[in-house]
C-alpha cells in the first residue's frame, strides 16, 4: 500500500494566520477566532477532491445543470479537547458535515494516550471522516484517533493540523500509511518536554483560556 500524502498549506492566508497564532501576546479571543478561520481555509483545500454529480436545476432565467456534492457524506471527529478549536471553522465550510468527537489524555508516566470519551455518529464508518487537531506532535493521540475509527469501520480518514513536528508526521505515517495528512506547517523538533519548536505552546490552553 502506497504511503498516504502530506499537503502543506503553503497559502499566503494560512502562513499569515499561523505567524498571528504563534505570538506570545495573540489574546485567547483572536487566538480562538484565528484557528478557526485557519481550519476554514485547509477545509477548502483538504475539500479540493471531494466528487460532484450533475444536477439540472432552474435559475430565473433558464433551465441549466449545476453541480452537488456526491458520494460520501462528511463527518468531523475533534480530537479533545484542542481540536474543537477546529470544529466551527470547517462547518462554517461544510454545514452538513456531522461531528464526532473523540477524548484523549496523556498518562502522565508512560506518556500513551489513554481514550476517555468517544461519541461517533452511527453511520460514521460510510463518512469520509476529517481528524482534527491543531498540533501533531508526538503522533500518540492521533494515531490513537484514528486506531479508534478504523475499530468502527472507518476507511476514508484525513488528519488536518495547523502545525505539525516532523517526528510526529513520521509516527502517523507508520501507524496509518492509507491517511492522508493536510499540515498548516511543518515545524523544527519536538523539544524534551514533547512541544513542538517553534510551535505556539499549548493550543487547548490558548484556545480556552486556561494558563
Amino acid at each position: 500500500m502506497g504511503m498516504g500524502k502530506v499537503v502543506v498549506m503553503d497559502h499566503p492566508l494560512i502562513k499569515h494566520k499561523i505567524t498571528i497564532l504563534r505570538k506570545k501576546e495573540t489574546s485567547c479571543k483572536d487566538f480562538r477566532e484565528i484557528i478557526g478561520e485557519v481550519a476554514s481555509l485547509m477545509c477548502y483545500e483538504a475539500t479540493r477532491d471531494l466528487e460532484l454529480e450533475p444536477i439540472d436545476i432552474e435559475t430565473p432565467i433558464c433551465e441549466c445543470t449545476g453541480y452537488q456534492l456526491s458520494g460520501k457524506k462528511l463527518a468531523v471527529v475533534p480530537i479533545l479537547r484542542a481540536g474543537l478549536g477546529m470544529v466551527e471553522g470547517i462547518l462554517a465550510m461544510i454545514p452538513a458535515a456531522r461531528v464526532g468527537h473523540i477524548g484523549l489524555y496523556r498518562d502522565e508516566k508512560t506518556f500513551e494516550p489513554v481514550e476517555y470519551f468517544c461519541k461517533l455518529p452511527k453511520d460514521v464508518s460510510v463518512r469520509q471522516v476529517f481528524v482534527v487537531d491543531p498540533m501533531l506532535a508526538t503522533g500518540g493521540s492521533a494515531v490513537a484517533a484514528i486506531d479508534k475509527l478504523k475499530e468502527h469501520g472507518c476507511k476514508n480518514v484525513r488528519f488536518l493540523c495547523t502545525i505539525a513536528a516532523p517526528e510526529g508526521i513520521e509516527v502517523l505515517q507508520k501507524a496509518h500509511p492509507d491517511v492522508d495528512i493536510y499540515v498548516g506547517v511543518i515545524d523544527e523538533k519536538l523539544n524534551e518536554n514533547a512541544y513542538i519548536v517553534p510551535g505556539l505552546g499549548d493550543a487547548g490552553d490558548r484556545i480556552f483560556g486556561t494558563k
